[in-house]
């Protein structure tokens, strides 16, 4: 069925009308603060202890907007006869913000969660090139990171936290088991300490050898099954 000519003119006009006539709420900011949902995209916080300067969020970047510098370090080895290895160390980490388009990619393809999402949003500035924040600013940003939400009750535990705990348990079964073999140790010397000293003089008695095939327990001596000379 073709449309009646108008309709749309018609359907626009109803939604300016039903919105005249709502009461206008104007929003008291910078008094008030504006209630922001809890995944809004305000600015991006970094959690230096977790970058590993692997540069996918630079690489991933469309717009070219997150600069980053390090230098490595040679670290002894952890245990004798091992060999040093390399690591990188952060230097610099800033994102140019007059350039961010904030599509959050860097977010998501950053494999250690260094990059968060803040609801931060008043860094404005008078100047452009003051838009470019460096690791200092972007790290306080960090901490208004909001917790993340709560799983489903039947959602399936992060491997991650599987991984942690299945750790942990087995270093305290390992500290359990080191705590009851010490106990051990410490009981069996207090007996041995308890014990009553041996009279002066006296040997210890050898333990009973065993008896040989066809031996008597008794005499140790062998008994032959044929008779003896005068028995009958």
């Amino acid at each position: 069925m073709a449309p009646i000519p108008g309709s749309g003119l018609a359907k626009g006009l109803a939604v300016t009308l039903r919105t005249m006539t709502k009461k206008t709420v104007t929003a008291q900011y910078p008094d008030a603060q504006p209630e922001l949902p809890p995944r809004t995209r305000g600015v991006i916080g970094l959690f230096e202890e977790n970058c590993t300067v692997c540069m996918l969020c630079a690489r991933e970047c469309p717009d070219w907007c997150i600069y980053i510098d390090s230098h490595k370090e040679t670290v002894p080895p952890t245990a004798p006869g091992g060999r040093e290895r390399s690591r990188n160390v952060l230097d610099r980490f800033a994102i140019d913000f007059a350039l961010c388009m904030y599509c959050g990619i860097c977010i998501e393809v950053c494999p250690f969660d260094a990059l968060f999402w803040s609801p931060e949003f008043e860094y404005a500035e008078t100047d452009i090139h003051e838009l470019t924040h460096e690791r200092d600013k972007l790290r306080e940003w960090m901490w208004t990171v909001p917790a993340p939400p709560a799983l489903d009750p039947g959602a399936e535990e992060p491997k991650e936290i599987a991984a942690a705990r299945k750790t942990a348990d087995k270093l305290a079964a390992e500290q359990a088991a080191q705590a009851e073999q010490a106990a051990q140790a410490e009981r069996a010397e207090q007996a041995a300490q308890a014990a009553p000293p041996a009279p002066a003089g006296t040997e210890p008695q050898a333990p009973d050898q065993a008896s040989e095939p066809g031996e008597s327990p008794g005499t140790g001596g062998s008994e032959s099954s044929e008779p003896r000379e005068g028995e009958s």
